[in-house]
């Protein structure tokens, strides 16, 4: 290892993954996440059982994904506006203390008032962690950094959304809607150690600016391809991969959406979610009559899954790109919701879901972290107000389309229909794994 090489790994190494704010941002994360996933999927059975029926189910999903699609572009302001803590502590609020609500008064147009409510605060919490987690990254391992990030949205998924259902049937609803209340107040003390306002200058890869002394490093040197200052994940310095950044983008929060190289993968992780909601919102009913707990195991495995899965993503695209994952998650979604058109088979379905979560987890980390990587720092804020939207949008739609459908086809035509719009996507999931080939040749 020549001098220059020491000098910036010295430095990159005193940058921990794991910093204090770092830690602080997946505290957070973790309670409102977990108030999130508690509900999930029992908001639309507190729905289904009231009268609303499918439709009614679907529409509890799609007006929290509404709140939080219409939410999400006014987070960079006020996060410019009012600092981290602020925010992210009313984003928390939002998502849990609504809920106490409706342990004391039962109607349906409450119920949706409650979604619409907690949409706010998920759009919220979403955007603004996002962004946080990406400035915070260390040199070289933003990808990791984001794969960290993903596992604390999704480790409450393996507890919350398995537990929400089992605690309802057993308990009833109003003691889930309590417990939601009380996860998001024990995560606002973290949220007083976030930074106050942007992160950027507490980087580890401005640490590492600090500590190198090579001239290379601090002017951006853009050989590097995991760590050195302007490598590939765009870090400090760097230039943007894509050309049409580099020429400028539109100011404002959706000032990213125009970039062309983040249509593909704002595409894919909107078909992706779209099954997710799907999933969250009707497996459980789906299941009713069958094989006790099915539905509880099931979510459990996709739950567990998809968090490990965006984890390792991320370890990967660190060190061989991102891209290279794309297809074959894209694939994994598809075949794992295919197999749900045999939800007569509890190996079938246990099988699919250990599909769906590996696909998505790993859907999740790559676009994000392709999107960052075509995107100037100062861009991250608008890339994830982007990346969240698709998200959400895409959750939102597939609940109320796949509500809308059922009546109609029955659920395991449903399913069908849903796999085949994913196989629609892994045309575009080529295309990009073929543009990041051009761009780097």
């Amino acid at each position: 290892m020549n001098a220059r090489a020491a000098r910036t790994a010295a430095a990159t190494g005193m940058s921990r993954l794991l910093s204090r704010p770092m830690l602080l941002l997946l505290v957070a994360s973790v309670g409102g996440m977990g108030s999130f996933y508690l509900l999930l999927s029992v908001l639309p059975l507190y729905a289904a059982t009231a009268g609303g029926g499918g439709v009614g189910a679907g529409l509890t999903t799609g007006a929290m994904m509404l709140a939080t699609v219409l939410a999400e572009p006014a987070v960079p302001w006020f996060l410019a506006r009012f600092g981290h803590r602020a925010v992210v502590g009313a984003g928390l609020l939002l998502l849990g203390l609504p809920s106490a609500v409706l342990s004391l008064w039962s109607s349906f147009p409450l119920t949706l008032g409650v979604c619409l409510a907690r949409g706010v605060g998920l759009g919220i919490v979403v955007v603004a962690g996002t962004a946080l987690a990406a400035e915070l990254a260390p040199p070289g391992r933003r990808s990791e950094s984001l794969g960290l990030y993903g596992v604390s949205l999704g480790v409450p998924s393996v507890l919350g959304l398995p537990a929400g259902v089992w605690l309802s049937d057993r308990l009833g609803f109003e003691p889930v809607f309590l417990l939601t209340a009380a996860l998001t107040l024990l995560a606002l003390p973290a949220v007083a150690g976030l930074p106050a306002r942007r992160a950027t200058r507490a980087t580890g890869a401005a640490q590492a600016e600090r500590l190198s002394g090579d001239p290379g490093v601090r002017k951006g040197d853009p050989g590097g391809r995991n760590g050195e200052v302007g490598g590939r994940n765009g870090e400090l310095g760097g230039r943007s991969e894509d050309p049409g950044v580099r020429k400028g983008t539109p100011d404002g929060p959706l000032g990213a959406a125009v970039n062309r190289s983040l249509v593909r993968p704002t595409l894919i992780l909107g078909a992706a979610t779209f099954a997710s909601g799907v999933l969250v919102t009707f497996l459980p009913l789906a299941l009713l009559g069958g094989p006790s707990h099915l539905a509880v195991v099931a979510l459990l495995v996709q739950a567990s899954v998809a968090p490990l899965a965006r984890w390792g993503a991320g370890w990967w695209g660190d060190r061989h790109g991102s891209s290279s994952l794309l297809l074959p998650a894209v694939l994994a979604v598809a075949l794992g919701t295919a197999g749900l058109v045999r939800l007569e088979s509890p190996v079938m379905v246990i099988v699919s879901m250990v599909l769906f979560g590996a696909g998505f987890g790993a859907v999740q980390n790559v676009t994000l972290a392709t999107m960052f990587e075509r995107v100037p720092r100062s861009g991250f804020g608008r890339v994830s107000v982007v990346w969240n939207l698709a998200f959400d949008a895409g959750m939102g739609l597939g609940a109320v389309g796949f509500g809308l459908l059922i009546d109609r086809t029955g659920y395991p035509w449903g399913f069908a229909v849903t796999a085949v719009l994913l196989l629609a996507v892994l045309g575009p999931a080529w295309h990009d794994r073929r543009y990041v080939r051009a761009e780097a040749a």
